[in-house]
């Protein structure tokens, strides 16, 4: 049985299976809503439900008041349909965003790489190719546990996308059963599933302008699939990555972004340490991303866009920099992946979208 979803301002009809939330069902046939966790956490896929019945599902009633249920609100990604409806999101038109379907796809464990004493690669072999924008992320079911993580896609799409390969960088998080599982039990040759593309943390192409790319520890992964494609499809304007990690054993990746630098002359490559003992040799920039950011540029970050992927902290003090800097919202893009205990925390009073 399904019922029949009209979302507006699109005026787009589209059918939802019975128990298929909103946003899957939107997702899956190439219409973006708004969202972040994925969970009912957040309240990021807030909708007006206009016309028809809703079953609010798991939604938690800090992202979901109850005021907001009377008004006739819900959260997309956890509410499923009792009758046909109607539904206003908050949808922006962007000329840079493919419409890319969401999937789902089998994949093989390819090769696993220890990146950092922290950090894997996961090299999955998909049973099919998968178009993404480089950014975007997927869905990763986890043996046993009956959940899924998200984990952003590391390569560009001419390197894998075409053939089905895929790169995941995944951390060890303590006490986190999904990242446990991958670093401890996942082996060579293990069967798992997963579905995407995911995400709307993209580069804004069309605007022809400089770009700054500010990544702390795992956060690396989005920007390191965005610069590889740009500098494969021969941009020319200005890129510059600032790279923040704590010490040198966990600076992934850097042999390749030196290497980068030293073949593209639009290719500036910034890596920053917080916690390296002194005395160790290490003469790169000491501090934090938006410290090393801020140093590199002279404070002045007008004329650039910029992406942002990292821990909260690291992206609330990236953004109060940028903004210090005279870099403001309409430049500023950022990606950060939503636990259950940052969903309970205050949203940024300095930034609408985090």
């Amino acid at each position: 049985m399904s019922y029949q979803l009209t979302i507006e301002p699109l005026g787009t009809t589209i059918d939802v299976e019975e128990g298929q939330t909103l946003l899957d069902a939107a997702l899956r046939q190439g219409i973006y809503l708004p969202h972040a966790c994925g969970h009912g956490l957040c309240g990021s896929c807030k909708v007006q439900v206009c016309d028809g019945e809703v079953d609010h599902g798991a939604a938690n009633p800090f992202a979901l008041m109850d005021f907001e249920r009377d008004e006739g609100k819900t959260l997309a990604c956890c509410a499923t349909l009792c009758s046909d409806a109607t539904i206003e999101a908050d949808i922006d038109e962007d000329p840079d965003a493919e419409v890319i379907p969401v999937r789902d796809f089998a994949a093989t464990v390819e090769r696993i790489e220890p990146l950092t004493p922290t950090i894997k690669a996961i090299h999955l072999q998909l049973d099919k190719p998968i178009r993404f924008q480089p950014g975007q992320y997927v869905q990763l079911e986890i043996p046993g546990l009956g959940q899924s993580r998200a984990f952003s896609i590391a390569n560009a799409p001419q390197a894998g996308g075409q053939s089905g390969c895929i790169e995941l960088n995944v951390r060890l998080v303590p006490g986190g059963a999904g990242t446990t599982w991958l670093h401890d039990e996942a082996r060579e040759g293990a069967r798992l599933r997963l579905s995407g593309p995911y995400g709307r943390f993209f580069v804004r192409r069309s605007a022809h302008m400089p770009m700054i790319f500010l990544a702390g520890g795992s956060g690396l992964s989005s920007p390191r699939s965005m610069i590889l494609s740009l500098l494969a499809d021969g941009c020319t304007e200005p890129i510059t990555l600032v790279y923040g990690q704590r010490s040198r054993e966990e600076l992934y990746y850097d042999a390749e972004f030196r290497a980068l630098a030293q073949q593209h002359p639009n290719f500036t490559y910034v890596p920053a340490l917080s916690d390296e003992p002194e005395g160790s040799g290490w003469d790169g920039a000491r501090g934090y991303v938006h410290e090393a950011a801020k140093a590199h540029f002279g404070g002045e970050f007008a004329g650039h866009k910029a992406y942002l992927c990292g821990p909260p902290p690291m992206i609330e003090a990236c953004i109060a920099t940028l903004m210090q800097g005279r870099l403001f919202e309409r430049d500023i893009y950022t990606e950060k992946f939503i636990s259950a205990a940052d969903a309970q925390g205050q949203r940024s009073p300095l930034f609408k979208r985090v």
